[in-house]
């Protein structure tokens, strides 16, 4: 497993406890999650809280953090992967339901931090997509812009800011415009998913760590160390869940990767911006996202790969080339930055649903259900799907339990399969072609005849993978 400082900057920071005891022998719960990470921690504190006679237990493989919790960005944000799609098709009292739910994610996050006394770093100071590089840029966010508004998006959720505007927060190069929201917090996720694996304790719920699934039976949860005997399983895998039947070829396993500078001092932060510490991106085809952690760090990632057969990947060799090329993104966008150090190289896997959509899934029948298909936006959307499972799972009719990324069935007849290998890992690479194709053409500011071929081509691809 490796010690916590192989995780990530993240953990190496928080990791403080060892790893907790393993199942050592057949017991019987009343729910039982597979999965330490923030879907099933997140689950197990609601069902706590709304149950408390429950029977809880968690089963981790590795760590609680170990996965995509202990890895990400630090991004927390009241949004989810598809939201303006998913709103768009929806009725006036509908879609006003659904979009406050999920900008319920931050207020009820900051909520359980100040009760349970978790600090993570959390900062709310929003977030800016910016518009930078080359002029397409512009043009992809007030794209963006719009489907927001057509969504029922306000100026007070969305918000445009002129370069010069830009350039007063974030002093990145050739500042062209971005847009701002306030419903972004920056957090330092490992602290908090350390965090909440001590608050369940302390209600009660116990939490078996080097305890993986493998496989889900008629009323039992089998692990390689014990069975668990238990009414409700939830399986809460994300992209990890590819050995696990019942999600298997439901959320593709994809990578990303993170690297982080030595601490920066104020004279350097004076040349870069963020005084506030809002998180940002550079808007592009390659996914860039970055924040000013807590003790002066850039830490910058951008979109990673897929393996061959969808496997998740924990481990990362710092010497692996895509790590330069994340430094030469972040040069490109803070040249500034040529002389600062990295300190750190990091990787992780995140899930990603055949209809590119979240999901919370519960089968009254079995009493089997799962969560994820986050895309990267799992931070934040986990607490919302989580709350979302506990309402189905307790059969309490709310406006969670009938939010459109809720459903009741089974998670084989809910979730659309990915296609069998080669066809997806082809799919894939396509679109990683296209997309750094694309990049390169407005890089070196192709001409109009370039770029509309690629433009319909990463469209297209785009339409197919969802």
């Amino acid at each position: 497993m490796g010690s916590a400082a192989d995780i990530s900057l993240w953990m190496e920071q928080a990791a403080h406890e060892p790893v907790g005891q393993a199942l050592d022998m057949d017991i019987k719960v009343d729910v039982a999650i597979a999965g330490g990470g923030f879907s099933g921690l997140w689950a197990a504190y609601y069902l706590k809280t709304l149950a408390p006679d429950l029977q809880i237990c968690v089963l981790e493989a590795q760590r609680c953090g170990f996965g995509a919790s202990g890895r990400n960005g630090g991004w927390m944000m009241s949004a989810i992967e598809g939201e303006t799609r998913l709103l768009s098709v929806l009725d006036g009292d509908r879609r006003e339901s659904a979009r406050a739910q999920i900008h319920s994610i931050l207020p009820e996050v900051e909520g359980v931090l100040e009760r349970h006394g978790i600090d993570c770093n959390y900062q709310r100071s929003g977030g800016i997509f910016a518009a930078a590089r080359y002029p397409e840029q512009a043009r992809i966010l007030r794209d963006s812009l719009a489907d927001y508004r057509a969504a029922g998006f306000g100026e007070q959720d969305y918000q445009w800011l002129e370069a010069h505007e830009l350039e007063s927060r974030l002093r990145i190069h050739q500042p062209a415009g971005a847009i701002y929201t306030p419903h972004i917090a920056r957090i330092q996720p490992a602290r908090l998913v350390l965090g909440l694996a001590q608050t369940l304790r302390d209600m009660g719920v116990r939490i078996y760590e080097q305890t993986p699934v493998t496989a889900l039976t008629p009323g039992a949860m089998m692990t390689s160390c014990g069975r668990v005997h238990a009414t409700h399983r939830l399986l809460a895998l994300e992209g990890y869940g590819a050995g696990v039947a019942n999600t298997e070829r439901r959320v593709l396993a994809l990578q990303s990767r993170i690297i982080a500078t030595e601490p920066l001092d104020e004279q350097t932060w004076q040349t870069l911006g963020l005084a506030d510490s809002e998180v940002f991106c550079d808007v592009s085809p390659l996914t860039t996202y970055g924040q000013r952690s807590a003790d002066n760090r850039m830490v910058f990632g951008a979109r990673g790969s897929y393996c061959f057969g969808g496997k998740p990947r924990s481990q990362f060799s710092p010497a692996d080339p895509s790590f330069e090329a994340i430094h030469r993104l972040l040069l490109a966008c803070f040249p500034q930055l040529r002389k600062a150090a990295i300190t750190h190289r990091w990787g992780g896997t995140l899930g990603a649903p055949r209809n590119g959509l979240p999901h919370a899934v519960y089968d009254r029948a079995t009493g089997i259900g799962t969560v994820g298909g986050y895309v990267g936006e799992g931070v934040g959307a986990s607490n919302l799907m989580a709350r979302t499972l506990a309402d189905l799972v307790l059969s309490r009719e709310t406006e969670l339990s009938s939010a459109p990324w809720a459903y009741n069935g089974s998670p084989e007849s809910v979730l659309r399969r990915w296609e069998p290998e080669p066809l997806r890992w082809l799919g894939y690479k396509a679109t990683d072609l296209a997309r750094t194709w694309e990049e390169s053409i407005y890089c070196r500011r192709g001409a109009a005849w370039q770029r509309r071929p690629i433009q319909t081509v990463s469209h297209w691809l785009d339409k197919l993978m969802t």
